[in-house]
């Protein structure tokens, strides 16, 4: 695996116009959690980007709030509520150190965790056992390693390396199981998919459930 990208990549990706996990949507296993009822109390959606799953849930009376590290994004989540007439909360934040955010119940990570290099992954394991209350829950959907190289969508995971960031005293990974993620296909990807770009796609993603204790 690559370092994590720098925010800067990210900050620029905003501001040149909609990158491709930006789907004016909810990713649909976001939405599935939330119709199941495993999304509970207060809600952290760290590395909300342009705010779908911010909105949604706070359009469902959620108390919940999204930080982004790119301010580009987090503006244009507050643009994104304020059309929908959503009273949502966004702050800029570095999901490493999300000290003084919480404490939250659930959080709601959406292709962020698979962006860290294994020492982050960690890191970021740790710091959320800071925010997050015991009992709570962190629910991490990210791209799935395939093997087809050709055609990943992104940074891609192994489900070993969930299990291996959340360990120790602090966590225990209750699932980890398949399910997709909804990306954009860009130019790049167009011929692996046989897809003209600007198609939506369904890639392999894990879906983990990890408790804190």
């Amino acid at each position: 695996m690559e370092l994590t990208p720098p925010v800067s990549r990210f900050e620029q990706a905003y501001r040149d116009g909609d990158p491709p996990w930006v789907i004016d949507e909810p990713q649909p296993a976001v939405v599935a959690l939330v119709d199941s009822g495993a999304v509970t109390g207060t809600v952290l959606d760290p590395g909300c980007g342009t705010g779908e799953h911010t909105i949604l849930l706070a359009g469902l009376g959620y108390d919940v709030l999204g930080a982004d590290a790119a301010p580009t994004a987090v503006r244009r989540a507050r643009q994104r509520a304020a059309a929908a007439g959503v009273d949502a909360r966004f702050v800029v934040a570095d999901a490493l150190a999300p000290d003084g955010l919480g404490p939250f119940d659930t959080v709601v990570d959406s292709a962020l965790f698979h962006l860290f290099d294994p020492g982050d992954q960690a890191r970021y394991a740790r710091a959320l056992a800071g925010v997050v209350r015991p009992g709570g829950v962190v629910h991490v959907l990210a791209l799935a390693r395939t093997g087809a190289a050709a055609a990943e969508f992104g940074p891609v995971i192994d489900a070993a390396d969930v299990r291996a960031a959340f360990t120790g005293p602090d966590w225990t990974v209750e699932t980890v199981g398949p399910a997709s993620y909804r990306g954009v296909v860009t130019a790049g990807l167009a011929g692996a998919y046989g897809e003209p770009a600007g198609t939506r796609v369904e890639v392999p993603a894990h879906l983990a459930r990890v408790r804190r204790r």
